[in-house]
């Protein structure tokens, strides 16, 4: 990726403490041709550190391992990390489920689906880490086991990628952040909705209480199978609450009955028959108080693979802050909790 040039000036009282014989040839060279003498000094600045650790953390491909790549959000990912190349990264043949199941093959790989619940998944995830050094685990499992979960890669020190939604996330975010160990945690992995997420974000924080007055209502659409509050519904809310709404979450509208998904619009929500088993359709309507004037802000989202190309950019991120060879400021400012906007920003989101 290009990287922005950055100005930075030179002391030059540095230069007046230089043995004679070798600054006059340096600054003599300087005056002849200060540009090319510029970009020289950039070139060989004292950047040792950061180039080893930048080279460290490019060298070998990122292992990840899925949990639970048996649902249809983790076979997703898991066939996101094959496609994605095995020079960037390589599918663990390792993942956990609920219990042991026959093993899956993804691509090349035949991936051997262990129970989370029975044995020691803690001697398993150590066995792991040892044979694939750098691994970041990847967990899209159900709302119920998040906390356990998240307990587990923390106690053996895995980092990890939080895609599930659910389960006590005020203490899921204060546990994780305590311990140290480097994840990202969030309820979106689609870039471009997180982008989105993102903007609604910037407008609270700039313009709070510019909704003020006005009715909000929310309604989603997801597949039966998802039981839970969508969590980009929740922090899009949060959001417009910033902007003035006063809205509960929960009066948000849920809809997972088939006839009024498939139904056109207005009466229905206009998903696409063959996505009925995997979409996202979002729909936020404002109203004024007097009812003539209206704002709608809208997202539908057909299949999974937006959020599985996102889950692999952002264990690609993670893996960057992981170790000596971590190359980012957030290593040295000790920072080790991001959600997916700390990927975004970071300009980790390289697929398409």
């Amino acid at each position: 990726r290009a990287r922005t040039p950055v100005r930075r000036s030179f002391d030059m009282s540095l230069v007046a403490s230089f043995p004679a014989t070798i600054r006059t040839p340096a600054l003599a060279s300087r005056r002849a041709n200060p540009i090319a003498s510029r970009a020289s000094l950039r070139a060989t600045r004292p950047v040792a550190r950061r180039s080893a650790r930048v080279a460290t953390a490019m060298a070998a491909a990122v292992p990840i391992m899925v949990n639970d790549l048996t649902g249809k959000m983790g076979r997703a990912v898991a066939d996101a990390v094959v496609a994605r190349g095995a020079d960037v990264c390589y599918l663990v043949p390792v993942a956990f489920s609920g219990e042991a199941k026959d093993p899956v093959t993804i691509g090349d790989v035949a991936v051997e689906i262990k129970s989370i619940r029975d044995g020691d998944p803690g001697a398993v995830l150590d066995d792991l880490k040892a044979k694939h050094p750098g691994l970041i685990v990847v967990d899209y499992t159900l709302p119920a086991a998040v906390n356990a979960n998240a307990d587990l890669y923390v106690k053996h020190a895995a980092p990890f990628v939080m895609g599930t939604t659910g389960g006590d996330r005020v203490k899921l975010l204060e546990d994780v952040s305590a311990s140290g160990v480097p994840a990202v945690i969030a309820p979106q992995m689609g870039k471009q909705v997180v982008a989105f997420q993102a903007a609604m974000k910037l407008m609270a924080t700039n313009f709070p209480g510019a909704f003020r007055g006005y009715t909000l209502t929310v309604t989603e659409s997801h597949q039966s199978s998802k039981v839970d509050t969508s969590g980009t519904a929740k922090a899009i809310v949060e959001s417009f609450n910033e902007l003035g709404c006063g809205f509960d979450i929960k009066d948000a509208v849920l809809v997972r009955d088939v006839p009024t998904q498939i139904a056109p619009v207005p009466n229905g929500m206009g998903v696409p028959e063959e996505h009925i088993l995997g979409h996202a359709f979002h729909t936020y309507r404002l109203t004024s108080p007097d009812g003539t004037v209206s704002f709608e802000f809208q997202h539908n989202v057909c299949g999974r693979s937006i959020y599985a190309e996102g889950t692999v950019d952002a264990c690609l991120f993670l893996s960057s802050k992981v170790g000596e060879g971590c190359a980012s400021e957030d290593c040295e400012a000790g920072k080790t909790l991001f959600d997916m906007i700390d990927v975004l920003r970071e300009g980790g989101m390289v697929t398409n």
